[in-house]
């Protein structure tokens, strides 16, 4: 039955025209329009059934945002769902089949979906894998760490290995000061998971204060 309901999930970074929940629910994707975020979450899928799964959860779509309960939920399990998936595809909308992704926005945005999977591969924005690496995790291959180790600051050790908790609390935070969010309350709710805390969001406060209450 566990092997039955492995899910992947996608990492990536929001654009344009992504479908929500509304958008899909009780609809074929495939049959859906290629356009903007539509077409990325059928690459997705595609992608995940080729690696022999049935389940494949998109932040865009499988989380009612018009439930204040079920979104406040999702933020507070988000490191949950990503440690626990099978596998976690991350799509560098920016970075070419040449290029390297040192200096991809998708650094810039997250940390849960960086230090959570324990098994990940990177895909370049024409949906190929990241230097054409074979491997079933990128997390294991000795050239993508020192990618990663730069383009972040964060230890291999934790990037392969990661435990949340309060533990070195300060590398954490360094770790998250780089990070943008579109809002700034979210810089703190983004490092639930990571500390392994549950508060309410509270989406009225300042981003001050959400840190306050974090620490």
């Amino acid at each position: 039955v566990s092997r039955y309901f492995r899910f992947v999930t996608l990492s990536h970074r929001w654009g344009s025209g992504e479908p929500l929940l509304r958008d899909i629910e009780g609809r074929s994707i495939y049959v859906m329009s290629t356009n903007g975020g539509f077409g990325k979450l059928q690459a997705f899928c595609a992608i995940a059934g080729e690696q022999d799964y049935l389940w494949a959860w998109s932040d865009t779509c499988c989380i009612d945002k018009d439930s204040s309960a079920e979104l406040q939920e999702a933020i507070g399990s988000m490191f949950v769902w990503y440690r626990r998936s099978a596998l976690t595809i991350t799509y560098l909308t920016d970075v070419s089949d040449t290029n390297s992704f040192l200096s991809s926005e998708w650094f810039e945005r997250t940390l849960q979906e960086l230090l959570a999977p324990e098994r990940l591969l990177f895909y370049t924005q024409t949906w190929s894998l990241y230097m054409n690496l074979r491997s079933s995790n990128h997390k294991t291959d000795v050239a993508v760490l020192e990618e990663l180790g730069r383009a972040t600051g964060i230890e291999s050790r934790f990037l392969t290995n990661f435990s949340p908790g309060m533990d070195d609390a300060r590398s954490r935070l360094q770790w998250a000061s780089s990070r943008r969010t579109t809002r700034p309350e979210d810089i703190a709710y983004s490092l639930f998971g990571i500390f392994d805390i549950h508060l309410p969001v509270l989406y009225s406060e300042s981003a001050e204060i959400a840190l306050d209450r974090l620490l």
